[in-house]
């Protein structure tokens, strides 16, 4: 106990007692997510739609806000700029008597319009709105800026490492599997291309997909706004507001919230991108138990607890196990979200609460493969080794050649040659080409390939 009164931060405890990993054990690899997905980035970012939209309809402007000096613009916008937890606190506090999330949001602005002089202008905060039109602007707002900022960057981290390890091992010749068998070789900076063509390809779609937001009152028809402004354009006014100051995709027609089709297609691809890497994490590992690649290690590191002589490859097997998690919860919002009662049920609303959660996830997942890549020592001899003990595999070659020179069955007599000899090696092949009835020229040409030059483009 002296330990913990002394040594211990508060921090530290709170890590220790959190109910899942990703506030937890591996807090610091996704403590940059809490700007986004925690329950006070939420309020704010409901603040700060709050706060545009009253601004918005100044600018509109309602005759009944022309009194709105424009000078106060920044001072309303503080609000958002510098939220505090004490602020996040205050709403909290007030959620308990309002029972309403978005409710204690909007008391929360009320009350800085009484400090701000601005007390005949309250009932336009929130006017003519429902709770989804802020959170389904905030939410997507939110994920947006998350994913730019955060998502994004971890992404390419990794995929600029495996463009960096393509080039470096473009020159390595290696045996390749098909079916856990060896087959025709390839080149291992090649392999790793493999990967980075796949995830960029699913990148160019993530860039295609919009964050789409709904704003159009309690069924999406305006239908407040325009009893109360009749003349108004209302559904330009939704679409310059949610495109042109939030920066979101502006969905119309919509029910009382937003179908989240876009958001689906977003995840999905979030977690195709996760399936990639998982394919990655367990080629990697596999070629660690080939011992085609040696792991750096620190001193003082402990491969396993019993066995001293172990270097098990566990950040690529952290990295697929977060990845695993993170996809389940994808494809739960994915196939959730765009499923609604007739014009809304609130199932939605504990769901997208989650989203930081598979994001989270996925950091982590994101740093485990970079910290795993970054500690694979190329262990050329065994790549060497492996082809050269299977000259079989030049036998693809050697037939199709014969079938260009019109040599009779030649697939027939390369199948002889490798499933009657028990052990195919150069002096086999090498045996086999001098009994060919073909030219010295041919024969030539069927020398002069071996495993490592056997290898195409």
């Amino acid at each position: 106990m002296r330990f913990l009164k002394n040594n211990t931060t508060n921090m530290q405890l709170t890590e220790l007692n959190a109910i899942s990993p990703i506030d937890g054990r591996y807090r610091n690899k996704t403590v940059s997510l809490s700007q986004y997905f925690s329950e006070e980035a939420l309020i704010r970012y409901r603040v700060l739609v709050e706060v545009e939209y009253f601004i918005a309809l100044c600018e509109l402007p309602l005759p009944q806000l022309s009194g709105v000096d424009k000078k106060v613009y920044p001072e309303l916008r503080k609000m958002y700029e510098n939220f505090s937890t004490e602020d996040a606190l205050w709403i909290k506090e007030t959620e308990k008597t309002t029972n309403h999330d978005v409710k204690a949001v909007e008391y929360f602005i009320k009350a800085a319009f009484d400090k701000l002089g601005l007390q005949q202008y309250k009932e336009f905060i929130h006017f003519g709105l429902t709770s989804q039109d802020i959170n389904n602007t905030a939410i997507p707002l939110s994920t947006k800026e998350a994913f730019e900022k955060v998502y994004l960057p971890g992404l390419i981290s990794v995929v600029s490492k495996l463009k960096e390890l393509s080039i470096e091992w473009k020159d390595i010749p290696m045996l390749a599997r098909t079916h856990g068998q060896p087959a025709s070789p390839t080149r291992l900076g090649k392999e790793i291309q493999v990967f980075v063509e796949r995830l960029e390809e699913q990148m160019r779609l993530l860039f295609n997909v919009p964050f789409a937001a709904k704003f159009g009152g309690a069924t999406g028809n305006y239908n407040a706004h325009v009893v109360a402004y009749p003349n108004n354009d209302w559904r330009k006014f939704g679409n310059d507001f949610v495109e042109e100051i939030l920066g979101l995709h502006h969905s119309f027609p919509t029910t009382q919230i937003e179908h989240y089709d876009h958001f689906a297609a977003f995840f999905d691809t979030l977690k195709r991108i996760n399936t990639i890497l998982i394919d990655l994490d367990r080629d990697i590992w596999t070629y660690v138990s080939m011992d085609y690649f040696k792991q750096k290690i620190k001193a003082g590191e402990i491969g396993s607890s019993a066995m001293p002589h172990k270097v098990n490859p566990i950040d690529f097997e952290n990295s697929e196990g977060n990845l695993g998690i993170a996809n389940a919860i994808f494809e739960h919002l994915s196939a959730k979200l765009p499923v609604s009662r007739l014009q809304r049920d609130l199932t939605d609303s504990t769901v997208l609460r989650n989203i930081g959660v598979p994001m989270g996830h996925t950091l982590i997942a994101f740093e485990a493969t970079l910290k795993g890549l970054n500690k694979l020592l190329l262990n050329e001899d065994k790549f060497a080794e492996d082809l050269e003990r299977n000259w079989a595999v030049v036998a693809e070659a050697i037939q199709t050649i014969l079938r260009r020179e019109a040599y009779p069955n030649p697939y027939e007599a390369l199948k002889e040659l490798t499933r009657t000899n028990t052990v195919i090696n150069k002096e086999a092949i090498h045996n086999f080409i001098g009994t060919l009835n073909v030219s010295d020229e041919i024969k030539a040409e069927l020398l002069k390939i071996t495993p490592s030059n056997y290898l195409g483009i």
